[in-house]
């Protein structure tokens, strides 16, 4: 069944309604995304990481254009509701944002975020005021869609190495108020620091999953009260995981006992 991206919109606008959390899986390429629909995902997400490993990069080293081709290749590939990593929205400007969300929304995302992480070494978060007005241009721009698209705005203190708890939630209440629909911290340290930042604000909070030691349940992450779970890299890391257990079984044994846990994946690429 096809749907509109109208239709996908409020799908995915509702999973942040109804009660409990959602987990959203993040995937790079129209194949991941079959994956992921069959076994009965109910969103997608990119990933920025996994968006820059498919070209043979790290992450933060994809234009806005290379990223946008990828939005492209996903969307086509499945009918479930798409958001978007768009990292600091490819420019240091609030007019760069919104431009990101407007091209975004016209490759097909119903949802992305932007980030408050500057790229600078010497200054890795942009200064709170100049951040606020970056998400404030995103939202406007998304309130102009002729669709709800679903904005989130990202506190990235603790990815980046300024893991001040009372900054990032001061910080996540601006964007809050600038109108953003999700705010996301990656990187909380502990479940007392989620339920922190969870009852902080009063829109839906999204928690990344990942990081050995910090990758909570989806049960202890609910009752902290987190509305949506994402995934970050982690899919595409056990992809890859596989692929070098595979190779080096190959490589160093000359034996090929991998292929004993292969599962049929050309179920899932029937629409």
């Amino acid at each position: 069944m096809t749907t509109s991206q109208h239709e996908r919109a409020i799908a995915f606008q509702a999973l942040h309604q109804r009660p409990g959390s959602f987990v959203i899986a993040n995937v790079w390429d129209a194949g991941s995304a079959r994956i992921m629909a069959g076994l009965g995902f109910e969103a997608l997400a990119t990933s920025s990481g996994a968006s820059a490993n498919m070209l043979g990069r790290l992450d933060g080293n994809v234009t806005r254009d290379e990223a946008l081709a990828q939005i492209r290749v996903i969307v086509a590939g499945t009918d479930l509701p798409l958001s978007g990593d768009l990292e600091k929205g490819f420019g240091d400007a609030p007019d760069d944002a919104a431009k990101t969300i407007r091209l975004a929304a016209e490759a097909g995302l119903v949802g992305g975020s932007i980030e408050d992480a500057s790229g600078r070494k010497d200054k890795p978060i942009y200064d709170a005021g100049l951040a606020a007005e970056r998400v404030a241009a995103a939202v406007q721009a998304a309130r102009a869609l002729p669709f709800p698209f679903t904005l989130t705005a990202r506190c990235e203190n603790f990815l980046r190495g300024n893991p001040d708890l009372d900054d990032t939630i001061r910080r996540l209440q601006a964007y809050e108020k600038a109108g953003a629909d999700v705010l996301f911290a990656p990187l909380l340290p502990d479940l007392a620091a989620v339920k922190t930042v969870c009852v902080s604000l009063s829109q839906p909070v999204n928690f990344m999953v990942g990081v050995p030691g910090k990758s909570f349940s989806k049960a202890e992450l609910e009752a902290a009260g987190v509305k949506r779970i994402s995934l970050a890299t982690s899919l595409h890391r056990a992809a890859m995981s596989g692929l070098i257990a595979a190779a080096t079984e190959i490589r160093d044994h000359g034996t090929f006992g991998y292929v004993d846990g292969l599962q049929d994946i050309s179920r899932y690429m029937q629409r």
